[in-house]
């Protein structure tokens, strides 16, 4: 039987849900984990079993933004209807961790990929795939959602030299742990497996074709989703997870696959670029002055550490391209955020003044 003990449910959570289910509107709610949504709709486990639940009316009235809604993931209070095997949501305990990224394209507007996770297995290939500039953004998203990122490279036995990869990869982790799979042979899965024993939520992030589904088969020890092939001519992947989905593990613990992300921009993730460029911080805090724009400004170590080595070109174009990047996403969310509450209070005295001219 399927209980929410099964599926994370401990101590914290059952604090954090006595200290919001005291109003009269929660009190015919018990606490579920979405493990599938699905064009608003949620797949819902609770101890009463799994649920297909919507969102109450109020509550995508008080919903402002994308963080305001469920994902996978999450715990949420939801009452069941009446005889059917349907419930709906009333509201989401505060999370522990939240990983999101801006959606593809021009829209500035972010996407959630993982919440309530642990633990983020950055997914590289060792083939012509693996890219470190990519690494380096998804090790900077992991540290700002507040989950544990370990980096896990795929298809060992596909690779004749790991070491090569390996180095790259360990070149610009900083303290981040370094796992070399095959999903095919079985090696290194049960390092991972052990890590998510006790209950603990990981999610598996990375491009197409860089073998999560195959690791989320082997992790969970039956094929519970479809694999397909690479190409052959480039070494790029081919979609198939269209759709983020909460397994349960053998071992107890959890895993939410996610689908392969061919472009990765960031969102809001500033605090977190001193943590994944540690050795560029460190050069640009011993500058002569405090304003260097590490050009030709005298003393300064930045330019300094290029000429000798110490720091590579590519390793610093991406700090600056990053830094630029996350400052054009702040900009722009932030007159987003400003249109959103001007219209919001149009609206509040919009209904201000229908309610007005309906009571004369």
């Amino acid at each position: 039987m399927k209980t929410v003990e099964n599926y994370g449910w401990n101590e914290s959570w059952k604090t954090k849900w006595d200290n919001q289910s005291n109003s009269e509107k929660l009190q015919a709610s018990i606490a579920g984990r979405i493990l599938l949504e699905h064009k608003h709709m949620y797949r819902v486990v609770t101890d009463e079993g799994e649920w297909l639940a919507s969102l109450s009316g109020s509550f995508k009235h008080a919903a402002q933004d994308r963080r305001d809604f469920p994902a996978v993931g999450d715990w949420v209070a939801v009452e069941k209807m009446p005889g059917e095997e349907k419930g709906i949501i009333r509201s989401i305990l505060p999370r522990t961790s939240l990983f999101s990224r801006k959606v593809a394209g021009l829209t500035t507007a972010e996407q959630i990929v993982a919440v309530n996770v642990d633990i983020v297995f950055l997914i590289m290939s060792l083939n012509l795939d693996f890219n470190v500039r990519r690494l380096e953004r998804y090790i900077i998203a992991a540290w700002d959602s507040g989950a544990n990122p370990v980096i896990v490279l795929t298809k060992k036995d596909l690779c004749d030299d790991p070491r090569f990869y390996v180095t790259q990869a360990n070149d610009v982790a900083f303290g981040v742990p370094i796992h070399v799979v095959s999903s095919v042979t079985g090696e290194g899965v049960s390092e991972l497996q052990e890590l998510l024993k006790d209950g603990k939520t990981a999610a598996l992030l990375g491009s197409s074709g860089v073998g999560k589904s195959s690791l989320t088969n082997a992790l969970c020890g039956e094929d519970v989703m479809v694999v397909q092939n690479i190409r052959e001519d480039d070494d790029k992947g081919r979609h198939t997870t269209s759709h983020r989905e909460l397994f349960r593990m053998p071992g107890g613990g959890l895993l939410i696959d996610t689908p392969g992300m061919r472009e990765f921009q960031m969102w809001d993730n500033n605090e977190s670029l001193n943590t994944g460029f540690k050795d560029v911080e460190q050069f640009v805090n011993s500058c002569r002055f405090t304003d260097c724009q590490h050009t030709n400004q005298p003393g300064c170590a930045v330019q300094e550490a290029l000429e000798n080595g110490s720091l590579t070109r590519e390793r610093y174009a991406s700090y600056e391209k990053l830094k630029r990047e996350l400052a054009y996403v702040e900009r722009k969310a932030d007159a987003a955020a400003q249109k959103a509450e001007r219209g919001k209070w149009k609206q509040i005295t919009k209904d201000m003044r229908k309610r007005s001219a309906k009571k004369r």
